[in-house]
């Protein structure tokens, strides 16, 4: 039973964070904001306190919020490469959100601050290498400089490396290459979930229906509960045009039963693969 363990583990949750930890991990962004609120006035310093309620504010698309308390977070605790991370992250919403180039400015100044304090984080380098790929020059935008935040990524993680190149290359359009460097990661059999993850993610997006089995098969032997196959598997299905029925079911249970997370495929693209059935 879920409801009453995790009842119980805000019960037995010593500080606010840790209880609204557990809310958020359960996709309860809301109630996650009233447990931090609460604790807020008696922890105006607290950056970890302004750090969660940014997250949560994040995964609510509360871009003006998340991008105070981010900011308030690397005030109270500048020494922490994830704050920089996400007020980067932050930047990057409400920049696209606004069409603002101030602060897509300032996306490549919070992901630079992250990977300085912080070398050996990926994710921080990902971040970067994606700016860096994705953005205009006129804001920071240079493919030299991402495919050297590949490189350095490669030293840290060879697989990390690969799934970045993989990135980098959907992102520069070279679709044929990144195919091919998703399928190779694939035939690795990495134990790493979220590379399987990453590479449905591509071939979803391209309706490269193969590709996608091929990977959710090969995910499955790593993690077959993983909530995220549910919707490549209901995807593929439409894709074929083939057991409509099942790929309607998979598509409505991933609706209900799995939380929007910004780092898994939204409810909203799910609804759209719905829309696609009838037609």
């Amino acid at each position: 039973m879920i409801l009453p363990t995790l009842i119980l583990a805000l019960f037995l949750a010593k500080e606010p964070v840790q209880s609204a930890q557990l809310q958020f991990d359960a996709g309860n962004y809301k109630a996650a904001l009233i447990t931090l609120r609460a604790a807020h006035p008696r922890s105006t310093n607290k950056a970890e306190i302004h750090f969660w309620i940014a997250r949560s504010n994040f995964e609510l698309h509360e871009n003006d919020e998340a991008v105070n308390h981010f900011e308030t977070a690397v005030k109270l605790d500048p020494n922490k490469a994830e704050y920089y991370r996400w007020l980067g992250r932050a930047y990057g919403a409400k920049a696209e959100a606004d069409h603002s180039i101030l602060f897509a400015r300032k996306v490549k100044q919070a992901f630079e601050t992250a990977v300085r304090l912080e070398p050996g984080n990926i994710a921080a380098r990902r971040d970067l290498m994606q700016f860096f790929v994705e953005a205009p020059w006129v804001v920071g935008g240079d493919k030299g400089k991402a495919r050297k935040q590949i490189e350095a990524i490669t030293a840290i993680d060879p697989l990390q490396g690969r799934l970045a190149r993989a990135a980098y290359l959907a992102a520069d359009k070279q679709r044929k290459a990144a195919e091919a460097e998703y399928l190779s990661i694939v035939m690795l059999q990495p134990q790493d979930i979220n590379a399987y993850m990453e590479a449905a993610d591509f071939f979803e997006d391209r309706k490269n229906v193969k590709g996608l089995e091929k990977t959710v098969e090969a995910a499955s032997h790593v993690n077959r509960d993983d909530p995220r196959l549910c919707f490549f598997r209901g995807v593929a299905l439409v894709i074929r045009r083939a057991n409509l029925a099942e790929a309607e079911k998979l598509l409505k249970t991933y609706i209900s039963a799995v939380p929007e997370k910004s780092d898994y495929p939204s409810h909203q693209t799910a609804l759209e693969w719905l829309g696609k059935i009838g037609k």
